[in-house]
């Protein structure tokens, strides 16, 4: 699978430190560092940015998105764009806003929200070659037990002999307690980018700098691969040791 590291980070040393010859997810909603995702990364996805509205109220211009999209999207590096989504909307509203994407779909990966019919996530996966899976409504955080319930339902909806019918990506789910049970594609997270800031982490290891905190955060999430086929939902003791 594509380990895909969020951004904003603190400094351009410890973005190329996370993203040099690695995967970089950049948000629209932080874009600054798009320049160093595509000089340094081996590939590199653009997120609409969906998530910081969510969390912070803020608003997103889609046609300046799509702008921004355009700019990118032809480099060789990029590998696709989140189509806008609003998370807490409806599924009108959200199927509406794939009517409105200018790109192929080639270019653009849909986002299906736990909360939304799992009908409209059988036609997603029917339609297009990737799609996004997005954690919201009462399953907002991913790994609680209410969250794992619902992915059983998710997968017994797109799996054929435990295998997706369509490449599936988890917006925030590089947990390698996720990824190791969940047959992903690809995922993402900024946990690294994060985390990275903090001088103590507990324990006797003591990083002498970000930038190698940066390598050994990356090195943790990317040892784990994701499981290869559906096996239902994981045992308590597996995800809470």
């Amino acid at each position: 699978m594509i380990h895909y590291h969020g951004g904003r980070h603190s400094t351009w040393q410890v973005a190329v430190e996370i993203w040099k010859r690695r995967h970089a997810f950049v948000s629209y909603a932080d874009p600054q560092q798009v320049v160093i995702a595509a000089e340094v990364a081996q590939s590199f996805a653009l997120d609409n940015g969906a998530f910081s509205v969510w969390k912070q109220g803020i608003e997103v211009n889609w046609i300046s998105y799509y702008a921004w999209v355009e700019q990118w999207w032809r480099h060789p590096g990029f590998d696709w764009a989140v189509i806008p989504d609003v998370i807490d909307g409806d599924e009108a509203a959200n199927d509406r806003l794939l009517e409105d994407w200018p790109f192929g779909r080639n270019v653009g990966v849909p986002v299906w929200h736990l909360h939304e019919s799992l009908e409209r996530l059988a036609h997603l996966a029917g339609a297009w070659p990737r799609v996004a899976l997005g954690s919201s409504g009462q399953f907002k955080t991913p790994g609680t037990a209410s969250w794992w319930g619902r992915m059983q339902q998710v997968m017994e909806t797109i799996c054929r002999d435990g295998k997706p019918v369509v490449k599936i990506h988890g917006l925030r789910m590089l947990s390698p307690h996720i990824v190791e049970h969940v047959p992903l594609a690809s995922a993402d997270s900024a946990y690294v980018s994060r985390k990275v800031g903090l001088a103590n982490w507990g324990g006797c290891y003591k990083a002498a700098s970000r930038e190698s905190r940066a390598h050994v955060l990356v090195e943790y999430y990317e040892t784990t691969q994701s499981a290869p086929v559906w096996a239902g939902i994981p045992q308590q003791e597996e995800l809470f040791g």
